[in-house]
Parts: C-alpha cells; sequence; structure tokens
C-alpha cells in the first residue's frame, strides 16, 4: 500500500511540474481594436452619374422594370458608410421600410431601382442628414450605400 501511494504522489508530483514547466503563452501583438470599424476602399465610394437633385448613382446590377414608388414598402439589402472616410456606419440584411421613411436621396435612388438590382448611391448630405449629425454619422456628411433590391412590398 505504501508503494502505490509513492508512486501515486510521485506521479501527481511529475505531472504539477511538467504543467509548471510549459511556457506561458505568448501574447497577441496586434489586437484588432473595438469596436470593429470596417473602411470601404475609395474606389467603392464613388458614382457615375447624377439625378437633377445631386443625387449620385452607379448601377451594380440591373433589376426587373417594376420599380417602387415614394408610398410603397421595399425589403433591401443594404451597406452605407461615410464617403469621406468609407468608415461603415450601418447595414441591414432583407430589411423592410417604407420607400417614403428613409432620408431623401435613399428613397430617390429607391425609385430608380427594379427588384433585384443592386445600385450604388452616393447621397450628398443635402439629400442626407444636412447639418444634423445623428449616431456615427457628422452633421453634412456625404453618404455612400450599396443597396439590393429584395422586393417591393406594395400598399
Amino acid at each position: 500500500m505504501l508503494v502505490k501511494t509513492s508512486f501515486r504522489t510521485a506521479l501527481l508530483a511529475a505531472f504539477v511540474i511538467a504543467l509548471g514547466a510549459a511556457a506561458p503563452p505568448k501574447p497577441v501583438k496586434t489586437l484588432i481594436p473595438l469596436p470593429l470599424k470596417q473602411i470601404i476602399p475609395a474606389g467603392q465610394r464613388l458614382c457615375t452619374a447624377k439625378t437633377a437633385t445631386g443625387l449620385g448613382t452607379l448601377p451594380l446590377r440591373p433589376g426587373s422594370l417594376v420599380r417602387p414608388a415614394a408610398g410603397d414598402g421595399v425589403k433591401v439589402n443594404y451597406i452605407g458608410y461615410l464617403a469621406a472616410t468609407g468608415e461603415v456606419f450601418d447595414q441591414g440584411m432583407a430589411a423592410e421600410f417604407p420607400v417614403g421613411g428613409v432620408i431623401k436621396g435613399f428613397g430617390e435612388g429607391l425609385q430608380l431601382m427594379g427588384k433585384g438590382a443592386v445600385m450604388r448611391l452616393c447621397i450628398p448630405a443635402a439629400l442626407g442628414y444636412g447639418e444634423r449629425a445623428t449616431g456615427p454619422i457628422p452633421a453634412n456628411a456625404d453618404l455612400v450605400f450599396q443597396v439590393e433590391l429584395v422586393d417591393t412590398l406594395t400598399s
């Protein structure tokens, strides 16, 4: 019995020593800062055409010929970012809202799209939030959205 206890004690001691001898984990030198801020490259913040109101557009994928009206609702996938820095401030999948219930430039852009279309909208501050800062969006900020019109929800 004495031998078994000594053997167990020696085995346990060897295990504890082995654990203590292991090198501590090396610290990670490049931590990702929180909150995570995704930045869209400058080339993806540009539009090639402008409407009479100053809304910039760049069609990325055509859609159907049927377009939503101001009184309709829509289901969209989108990502919104600041034109100046490319910092993403919002994004959504299968988001539903009324065309007339969003900032002026976004609503105008939706009415240019058919179901299935993807478009980049370059929204000048005057068609966005203007002089009003809201959340991560500073006052007088030009905005960019990539929008996919998933469906039109007619009223």
